[in-house]
């Protein structure tokens, strides 16, 4: 389940070029963590200012990457796959980020399952020659998989299930987004965007008022093109798709959004998803664009107003895109289409 993920890297020309509060130009700054490339970038702040905020900003993330990855050595994470079913005492961060993950489980039916992380080790999709793990090893490892065997108590973490592993992929980007936007708040910042690597976070809104502009990548266009774009202020925006860690063996194309139940990547008649909510949530919207992508559209539609009626307050609406190139939107969602 280590995803994911992309609002495009488009995303610069859609806003980074719209200038920022007052008479002062946007500063971004970007450096890659958590696998892929992250930027920020304030608006209405004095350059050295803005670079030093934007500095403590890659700070937050290091340091909570160090706690959450799973293949970060002596993290959280690590400590707990490694204690042969013994409770562990973990950081608040990653005791809440376990919680909300084991939450949308619950409400996912299993969909979404953190302790996916034997099955991940087998689908190395980074690898430059991926191959196909034998069927034997993913039965092996689907059986380890059930994130009801997870003992959360306060700060303590015990994995029940014998040979279970426990991955933060499916949601620990989206929390780190979080974390970086409450540092960014702290420090004074009124207007800006988070990006990592497309899990984003809409600060307040442009100079003059109006919303930011977040560009939508079309599914398989590597970038190259978006399906439209939709307009927010103070809201996460988060998309998961099958397409941005994939490989062909044999004439079959394999994906990274991998079946907590059969072991193998998820049959889906959905290539993308987006969630959008409001600012403060990004970390469970990107566990529940994954949750979606693994229900279908039908099933995803069906999970997103559940959830909408369970937390009205979080302002959550959805947007699928179907492998026909299909889009369908929740009510409140708007699509801005692509200008000519």
């Amino acid at each position: 389940m280590f995803k994911k993920i992309v609002l495009t890297i488009m995303l610069s020309l859609l806003i980074i070029s719209q200038t920022g509060c007052g008479n002062k130009e946007a500063v971004t700054g970007s450096d890659e963590y958590l696998d892929t490339v992250c930027e920020i970038t304030l608006y209405g702040c004095d350059e050295d200012e803005a670079q030093e905020i934007i500095t403590g900003g890659f700070r937050v993330i290091a340091d909570n990457e160090a706690l959450l990855s799973k293949t970060v050595e002596g993290s959280d994470v690590d400590r707990i796959n490694d204690s042969g079913g013994k409770a562990v005492k973990v950081s608040d961060i990653t005791a809440e980020t376990i919680a909300t993950g084991l939450e949308v489980g619950e409400l996912s039916g299993g969909d979404f399952d953190i302790t996916i992380g034997r099955l991940t080790d087998l689908w190395d999709f980074k690898s430059e020659n991926p191959e196909v793990p034998s069927e034997t090893d993913i039965r092996a490892a689907a059986e380890t998989v059930d994130y009801r065997q997870v003992d959360l108590s306060g700060n303590r973490v015990r994995l029940n299930k014998d040979g279970s592993e426990m991955d933060l992929g499916g949601i620990a980007k989206g929390y780190i987004a979080d974390l970086v936007t409450e540092y960014l708040e702290k420090e004074g910042v009124e207007s800006g965007i988070v990006n990592l690597g497309g899990n984003v976070v809409a600060i307040g809104s442009r100079a003059d008022g109006e919303d930011f502009t977040i560009g939508i990548e079309r599914p398989y266009s590597d970038r190259t093109e978006i399906i439209g774009s939709v307009s927010v202020s103070d809201k996460t925006v988060v998309t998961s798709g099958i397409y941005e860690r994939k490989f062909e063996k044999d004439g079959v194309l394999y994906h990274h959004i991998l079946d907590p139940e059969t072991g193998f990547p998820a049959d889906t008649d959905l290539e993308a998803v987006t969630i959008v909510a409001d600012r403060g949530y990004s970390g469970f919207c990107d566990a529940l664009s994954t949750a979606c992508l693994m229900a279908g559209a039908d099933g995803a539609r069906t999970l997103v107003e559940k959830i909408q009626k369970k937390y009205p307050d979080r302002h959550i609406e959805a947007l699928f895109i179907d492998r026909e190139d299909n889009v369908t939107e929740t009510d409140g969602m708007k699509l801005n289409p692509v200008e000519e």
